[in-house]
């Protein structure tokens, strides 16, 4: 009983931590959190090494990887830069410059990693934003928002989805099929309260767009990483399971003559790899320790009173300890419902959606917020929230009724 209820403060110290983003007096991030707390679950006996391996989903590790690959490999070959610079020379007034951001970083956080999108796209909206003369707060919140608005669409749109996918084996085109009306109805809802909220803004004419491409564009790694990413969304479509399709993509990126294998790894976010390692297994030891039986317990009405509740419940969740230790921690609840495949998009739609709430609310609004600081241009809660809560508000009901 000792060890239980040790495990449980250990679990929720460290989840506590991965909310907040570090433990008093000692210099931890959300990865080295997850290993300490995991490291302590072992020494008190919560789990045997064997549990904890098995623990760990090698499947949502195998396709992160994967993703992150080519991603890295894209970068590499300037394709976002490219996109960026053809969405700020098509605009011709501050509405549309805003729309076409939005559209952008929607649609690509549906093909890539959210997180990737706002990570290349942010220093190009300062450079056209400051190039312009105009106020750049708009466009930075109305990137981060449309990135996690359009990353609910895919499987591969965003870390938490990822681990449904791989949990509900519910096929690419299905995921797709079901969240895509979703996402653009909620990129809609962007366009439309950022407008709003900075009607100032907006209320100027039409301008010219600078030129501000500062990539190296590598055509030869360009028209490579077009082939194989249109294969593996073939592969996709036609039912190759989705980590075995994107490691053979990865695969493919990396087997090149002209670019060396360290490039493309130092692009890859190896902390957050082991971030989720570690995470599986804390979240583990509630299973090995009794906890999650009594959890599901107390939340079974859930699954009787529809997904409406079982939604909200995960938006508050993801905004109280963040999206993926609340997928984690709800997806065991999956199985009471009748409507099981529902209930996996409710989760992936309400728990990505929350993350607009607030700007901690997920790692693309704080990459967002930290790249423009180092601008000089301040993202702060309050200006966010602004946006941020009406948007969540909105997108979260369209989910629920859509989905």
């Amino acid at each position: 009983m000792l060890i239980s209820w040790l495990a449980l403060a250990i679990v929720i110290a460290t989840i506590f931590g991965v909310a907040v983003g570090r433990w008093p007096l000692l210099r931890a991030d959300r990865t080295t959190i997850t290993l300490i707390g995991a490291a302590l679950l072992l020494g008190i006996g919560a789990m045997s090494l064997e549990e904890a391996y098995a623990a760990i989903d090698f499947d949502t590790i195998l396709l992160l990887f994967s993703m992150m690959v080519i991603n890295g490999s894209l970068f590499l070959a300037g394709f976002f830069g490219i996109v960026t610079q053809q969405v700020v020379q098509l605009a011709r007034g501050p509405r549309s410059l805003l729309a076409l951001v939005i559209i952008a970083s929607g649609v690509l956080s549906a093909l890539f990693l959210n997180d990737t999108i706002v990570l290349m796209m942010t220093p190009i909206v300062l450079d056209v934003t400051r190039a312009l003369r105009r106020n750049p707060l708009p466009y930075l919140i109305g990137l981060a928002v449309a990135a996690n608005i359009g990353s609910a669409a895919t499987i591969t749109g965003n870390p938490q989805n990822i681990i449904i996918g791989s949990a509900s084996q519910i096929p690419y085109l299905d995921f797709a099929a079901a969240l895509t009306p979703t996402a653009l109805i909620g990129l809609v809802i962007c366009w439309i309260v950022v407008a709003l909220v900075y009607r100032d803004e907006f209320r100027s004419g039409p301008f010219t767009a600078p030129n501000v491409l500062r990539t190296r564009v590598y055509r030869p790694l360009l028209r490579k990483a077009a082939l194989v990413i249109a294969l593996m969304l073939g592969a996709f479509l036609i039912g190759v399971p989705v980590p075995l399709a994107a490691f053979l993509a990865a695969s493919a990126l990396l087997a090149t003559r002209r670019i060396r294998p360290e490039r493309v790894f130092k692009t890859i976010d190896w902390g957050l790899l082991t971030f989720f390692a570690g995470l599986f297994v804390v979240t583990h030891a509630l299973e090995t320790q009794g906890w999650t039986a009594l959890l599901f317990t107390a939340l079974a009405p859930l699954a009787q009173a529809g997904m409406a509740p079982f939604g909200l419940v995960s938006v508050a969740l993801s905004n109280l300890i963040s999206n993926v230790p609340a997928v984690l921690l709800l997806q065991g609840l999956i199985p009471a419902f009748a409507d099981q495949e529902r209930a996996w998009l409710t989760l992936a739609a309400t728990a990505t959606l929350a993350g607009n709430l607030t700007l901690l609310g997920s790692v693309a609004n704080l990459i967002m917020a930290e790249l423009a600081a180092r601008w000089g241009v301040q993202v702060t809660f309050g200006a966010y929230l602004k946006v941020g809560l009406p948007v969540t508000i909105l997108t979260v009901a369209v989910s629920l009724l859509l989905v």
